[in-house]
């Protein structure tokens, strides 16, 4: 089943670029403007706890997506870096941290996954040890080797996304998960290429932080995310003292009776002003989405589009990993060699078929919206690129 009627996306343009950018539904548009044309005619009535609210219905939602089955455990976050910094400000209370051990991460990896160790490893005398991409045939399963091959006593922190955002290739997060803890190292996943399109399991992964923006996959609103933080996090530092954060804090007439105790959990990590009057109704109703279509389909739906043009551009010298290293929802296309991508994206752009040059690779993001007419429209307007 096809979704695109749900979406006002331009039907001339081919849009496969949810990884870049997810659209909004026309659900989501219309809490949006609703939330906009009712919060001026009813500020009146806005009540204390309505600067919480939304953000409690939030995270219950995120929290059912990744089987957490604590919504406490979550935060609302406004970037991956933001959480990512949660994880690097509270680093130094890890037991049995020393100077000369390492901080994990994968090559190639998005740069808010990167910045955050620089700083911290100059201050806790740490390292940062990256696992490059492997030249092999079975890039998946060589590179997961690779990565639980290199987790040992000297591991503090495992950094890994659960597929990577230039090519789409899936990482192992339970084995990941397994060797991280049985050396004593903390756990951190930025799945921002995944929830919402695959499915996640906390439950299964046990992380130690969880982190995703909204506005890929999930489909909301830019400058929000959410992350879940494990009880490692439980009495830790947060980025900011804000007085949202602390118990008896929608208690507006008690306010400067200055609360010590934080709320439980997670909710110290909120971002401030996290209250986001016209962005969380339109969250709420795009997680709610999510968890109505099912990653299943999603992926099922995926599976069905890519059926065809794997051939077609495997004959056209486009390297693709194989099916069981791959999802289906992000797939980085690597180019021949000698062939310039951000030209090929140029070339597909004039022929209104939106894809995004990353990396040696043309990255295609299909979703519920797109139709087998799109990803056709993919490979002629790639055959035409190469000529």
């Amino acid at each position: 089943m096809v979704f695109s009627h749900l979406f006002n996306l331009p039907p001339e343009v081919h849009f496969i670029n949810c990884a870049t950018r997810g659209p909004f539904s026309k659900a989501v548009e219309k809490a949006g403007m609703e939330a906009i044309s009712t919060f001026t005619p009813t500020i009146h009535q806005i009540r204390p706890d309505d600067f919480f609210e939304g953000a409690w219905k939030v995270r219950r939602l995120f929290s059912e997506l990744v089987n957490a089955q604590d919504s406490e455990r979550i935060a609302i976050i406004p970037s991956v870096s933001y959480g990512m910094g949660v994880v690097a400000k509270n680093l130094y209370r890890k037991s049995g941290l020393r100077a000369g051990q390492q901080i994990l991460i994968v090559g190639d990896e998005f740069p808010s996954d990167v910045y955050p160790w620089q700083r911290v490893c100059e201050e806790l005398g740490l390292v940062i040890k990256t696992i490059p991409m492997p030249l092999a045939e079975k890039v998946g399963q060589a590179w997961n080797t690779q990565i639980l091959e290199a987790i040992s006593e000297l591991t503090a922190l495992v950094v890994v996304p659960h597929v990577h955002w230039q090519y789409g290739i899936k990482f192992d997060l339970v084995s990941i998960s397994q060797k991280a803890k049985s050396v004593g190292s903390l756990l951190a996943i930025d799945a921002t290429q995944s929830l919402g399109a695959l499915a996640f399991d906390v439950q299964a992964i046990r992380p130690d932080a969880l982190i995703a923006v909204a506005y890929k996959w999930l489909m909301g609103p830019y400058s929000m995310g959410l992350a879940y933080f494990s009880e490692f996090f439980d009495d830790g530092v947060p980025l900011e003292e804000t007085w949202m954060a602390r118990e008896e804090s929608n208690l507006f007439y008690k306010l400067t009776e200055y609360q010590p105790v934080y709320r439980p959990k997670a909710y110290r990590y909120n971002v401030g002003e996290h209250s986001h009057f016209i962005q969380m109704p339109m969250l709420e109703v795009a997680l709610r989405e999510k968890l109505e279509w099912t990653t299943e389909r999603i992926q099922s739906h995926c599976k069905v589009l890519w059926k065809e043009p794997i051939e077609a551009l495997s004959e056209l010298g486009f390297l693709v990993e194989p099916e069981d290293e791959r999802a289906y929802h992000l797939m980085g296309l690597r180019v021949p060699e000698r062939t310039d991508v951000l030209k090929i994206q140029q070339a597909l752009a004039e022929r209104k078929v939106i894809v995004a040059a990353r990396g040696q690779g043309i990255r295609v993001s299909p979703h519920l919206y797109n139709t087998e007419e799109d990803m056709a429209a993919l490979v002629a307007a790639l055959r035409a690129a190469l000529r």
